[in-house]
């Protein structure tokens, strides 16, 4: 533990991080260990996010990932924050309905999940939602430009915002759910220029991926920006590796592997001694076994 812990970062912090013109920092955790090192190594905000379904249950896209998983990451996540704010996603088919449903999912993502606040995707259309969530005294996260729940509709994972239009739509998405209540909005995959401009019309920091550096915030995947796992797995343009846990964790596994073979492992610092005279007597005993 660090001799001079940090304090609990609120939504108050964050708000003054951005008044202050300090990017605020965003990392996504899935479980115990993801979140210790994130909130050790001094993040923000950490989300649980629901890239989860595919970065830790390998499932094929974020649809496939359940409400009552997600709970269950978050509070796996939780345990291991200290100072950080958690967010938990919203998944695909836990808000859309109606207000009221998703009110109750984010009722169940804090309360049992663990988390401080939780986010959405969507603009205008959720704005109703989102406003149900605040009004009940959950923060919100918002999240405009590429949607992933969306890709369907979206036609893929595709950059938002590159056509007038385009920009216009995420620009309308972020200042409704400023307005419905958000704290912040995380703007995903939009033209950098775009997303700088958004920025400077909203009261709210903006959290970007894959947005240039004119957001107030950034956001990576932990996963992806650490390097877990092997070279040629794709990764977005924005993504940069800062480290390579995939081949520590080959080299140490490769390495135990060996010394097992070898009898090299366990060597003698890694037993536990029992008395000469004692192993003597159990020797004697067993003899007659």
């Amino acid at each position: 533990m660090p001799v001079n812990p940090r304090m609990k970062v609120t939504i108050n912090t964050l708000r003054a991080l951005c008044q202050k013109n300090e990017p605020i920092t965003v990392i996504t955790a899935h479980d115990f260990p993801s979140a210790h090192v994130a909130d050790a190594a001094g993040m923000d905000m950490i989300l649980v996010g629901d890239s989860l379904a595919m970065v830790a249950l390998g499932m094929e896209d974020t649809s496939e990932v359940v409400l009552e998983e997600m709970i269950l990451h978050c509070r796996s996540v939780s345990r291991a924050t200290k100072a950080a704010f958690t967010v938990g996603d919203l998944p695909m088919g836990s808000y859309e309905i109606a207000p009221e449903q998703g009110l109750e999912s984010a009722i169940r993502v804090v309360k049992e999940g663990r988390v401080q606040g939780v986010k959405l995707e969507g603009g205008v259309e959720f704005a109703p939602t989102i406003e149900r969530i605040t009004r009940a005294g959950i923060p919100v996260l918002g999240h405009v430009g590429l949607t992933p729940q969306r890709q369907n509709a979206l036609g893929g994972f595709r950059v938002q915002g590159k056509t007038t239009a385009g920009a216009l739509k995420v620009l309308q998405d972020a200042l409704a759910v400023q307005a419905a209540g958000c704290f912040a909005v995380v703007v995903e995959a939009v033209p950098a220029e775009v997303a700088s401009l958004v920025t400077k019309k909203l009261k709210i920091p903006t959290i970007g991926i894959g947005a240039g550096n004119g957001c107030a915030g950034q956001i990576l995947v932990q996963v992806d920006m650490s390097g877990n796992f092997p070279p040629g797995r794709f990764l977005p343009k924005f993504v940069k590796k800062y480290g390579d846990v995939w081949g520590e964790g080959m080299r140490a596994i490769e390495a135990y592997k060996t010394e097992v073979k070898s009898r090299a492992y366990p060597a003698p610092e890694h037993t536990y001694p029992m008395p000469k005279e004692e192993l003597a007597e159990f020797e004697k005993l067993i003899e007659s076994y």
